[in-house]
């Protein structure tokens, strides 16, 4: 039998456990197949918050061209909802599936800090047609500048002030940790405020 002290202390931890699992919190997840705006017609239905990073491209049928909007990295959406909430989408939705990392010898859900998800949707709502979509090992942070945009289409948006391969000038780029990032289109520089 637990004394006094320690069975409040388990108490305590059983508590924060319970409201750490029934925190609103972006995760990151997998619709395979190319079913994520399928989980995302769904979750809407269901008024569930997702985002699935979207661009325009030209697309050739039977002939013709036409300009459509398409995901931008087939598979992937965001879901800001309570872990036990998904896990009861995922019992209805079989193809959602968590985006996970190796923590502690265990698979653990992608879980997308606030802010970050804030900003990277800042960038692609934009619908800019310069927009670099990107892997994160593809561009090397450390060799930026952390800045905020001030004004244009991107006004309020902070990233990193770096070169990326291919492209002549620097862009800021928004990182969602271990997914993707987004580059913004060329920056005036009289635009761009350094964060210290």
């Amino acid at each position: 039998m637990l004394e006094g002290s320690e069975q409040r202390t388990v108490s305590e931890n059983h508590s924060a456990a319970l409201q750490c699992e029934e925190a609103v919190v972006w995760f990151a997840m997998s619709a395979p197949y190319r079913k994520e705006l399928a989980a995302k017609s769904w979750l809407d239905r269901r008024s569930i918050e997702s985002f699935v990073p979207m661009h325009y491209a030209v697309r050739n049928r039977r002939g013709r061209k036409s300009r459509e909007q398409i995901p931008v990295i087939s598979n992937l959406i965001f879901v800001r909802s309570t872990k036990s909430e998904i896990q009861n989408a995922k019992s209805e939705i079989g193809f959602l599936q968590y985006l996970t990392r190796r923590e502690g010898g265990r698979n653990v859900p992608i879980i997308v800090p606030d802010e970050q998800m804030h900003q990277f949707m800042a960038v692609v709502q934009t619908r800019n047609e310069h927009l670099v979509y990107l892997r994160p090992e593809e561009v090397n942070l450390q060799s930026g500048t952390n800045v905020r945009i001030l004004g244009g289409p991107f006004d309020g948006v902070e990233g990193v002030f770096v070169k990326v391969q291919g492209y002549r000038s620097r862009r800021v780029v928004v990182l969602v940790e271990g997914i993707a990032a987004v580059a913004t289109a060329e920056i005036e520089p009289d635009l761009i405020e350094v964060i210290k």
